[in-house]
């Protein structure tokens, strides 16, 4: 099965002070990168794959050494294709693909997008990118991203992903915070999102 995320921030101890822009409720770290662990290992398999749609990890003035971040990775359950955001340094990259192990159905646990990727869910088509993409009229496509935490694009077609997303409160089931989405919950969330958008145009 395939899950979205994005922005985790592993490590980032400023978005838990109360006037950041995206602000996390925990005591400190710790507790914030324990939170999303449990929440994503709950939900996803070792065979699963989890598309994160960037910024992985950071920390300001002090960014996570590789290793420390790779040692975040492999306590996540899956396959994960990991597409760079704008917290995402091209070294850590480098470093994963060096030290990307085989997993028990043989394949690697990391592969790599710089920009994005595209795949297919239930007669739609997902635009998986970092920032948010403006498609235009399009049908059946829906761009799945992150970045802009607690913001939501007004289009029904884009869709945050993010751990810190509004568009989660469209969901029907309360999900632990830091949980993977999948995609009839992308697809519940669109169908909601397009309903109240046009409730507001025609206001």
């Amino acid at each position: 099965m395939n899950y979205f995320i994005a922005d985790t921030h592993f490590y980032h101890y400023q978005l838990l002070e109360p006037n950041n822009f995206a602000p996390r409720h925990f005591s400190d770290v710790d507790e914030m990168n324990q939170a999303i662990i449990t929440a994503w290992n709950k939900r996803v398999n070792e065979n699963d794959r989890v598309y994160h749609l960037g910024d992985i990890s950071m920390r300001p003035q002090e960014t996570p050494t590789d290793e420390e971040t790779y040692d975040m990775l492999r306590q996540l359950n899956g396959h994960m294709t990991l597409i760079k955001g704008n917290h995402d340094y091209r070294s850590l990259f480098k470093y994963l693909d060096k030290h990307n192990e085989l997993m028990s159905d043989g394949k690697k646990r990391f592969e790599f997008e710089d920009v994005g990727a595209l795949l297919k869910f239930d007669h739609h088509q997902f635009y998986c990118t970092h920032y948010p993409l403006l498609l235009g009229k399009v049908e059946k496509i829906i761009n799945l991203h992150g970045h802009i935490h607690h913001y939501a694009v007004p289009i029904p077609e884009n869709i945050n992903v993010g751990v810190d997303a509004p568009e989660r409160d469209y969901l029907s089931e309360n999900l632990p915070w830091g949980s993977p989405l999948r995609g009839e919950e992308i697809l519940e969330m669109y169908d909601k999102k397009k309903l109240d958008l046009a409730k507001l145009q025609r206001k």
